[in-house]
């Protein structure tokens, strides 16, 4: 005897696995976990936009603050040389190499700056039990998909490992940027794994186009 599958509308999948889950409501302030691989899936947790909502500004802020302010000095024989993100972007902007600054710009800058707007836009209202701005699915959903195209963290690792390599040719002093950056690395993890995709996308279901 066959066994009927439960509607495509009731089925949720495991952003890390794609494992498929029946969705249940669950009580409150709990956790659906993945019996795959132990991701977070689902929660009711009533604070839980909020404080993405939050992750999520601090994370836009800091990243502002990485590219305003300078990421770190050189000093070696007397020669002394203060670079930020945008130079680091702007010394790649000559001949073949252009290609590499745009990248570098895209992926260090644009994307997640776009990619944290978007989510801002789309959880601001639902933060304050407010109907969501027009397009917010749309917003939301460009947020998702930028998310394995946003590549702060492995700058911020490459910067790290070439800090270690150049401290013992120059006195290197690492500028506000720097931690700003690494701020957002860690801000942007913790967002991440605090985020329930499932109950966003039900919240924003339930809005209009």
């Amino acid at each position: 005897m066959s066994q009927s599958l439960p509607p495509l509308d009731d089925l949720v999948a495991c952003h890390h696995c794609d494992t498929l889950h029946v969705a249940q409501d669950l009580p409150d302030r709990a956790r659906a976990y993945c019996q795959r691989c132990g991701s977070v899936m689902m929660t009711t947790q009533s604070t839980a936009i909020a404080r993405v909502l939050s992750l999520a500004i601090t994370a836009f802020v800091l990243l502002i603050a990485a590219i305003s302010f300078p990421f770190l000095a050189l000093d070696a024989k007397g020669l002394h040389n203060t670079t930020s993100v945008i130079d680091a972007v702007l010394a790649f902007n000559e001949g073949y190499a252009f290609p590499l600054a745009v990248a570098v710009a895209f992926f260090i800058i644009i994307i997640p700056l776009t990619r944290l707007g978007a989510l801002i836009y789309a959880l601001g209202p639902l933060a304050r039990d407010k109907p969501a701005h027009a397009g917010a699915k749309r917003a939301f959903g460009l947020a998702e998909q930028l998310r394995p195209w946003s590549m702060a963290e492995i700058f911020i690792v490459g910067v790290t490992v070439a800090l270690i390599k150049v401290a013992g040719l120059a006195a290197v002093t690492i500028g506000p940027a720097f931690w700003a950056f690494a701020g957002v690395v860690i801000v942007t993890v913790l967002k991440d794994q605090m985020i329930c995709r499932y109950s966003i996308w039900e919240a924003l279901e339930q809005q209009p186009d």
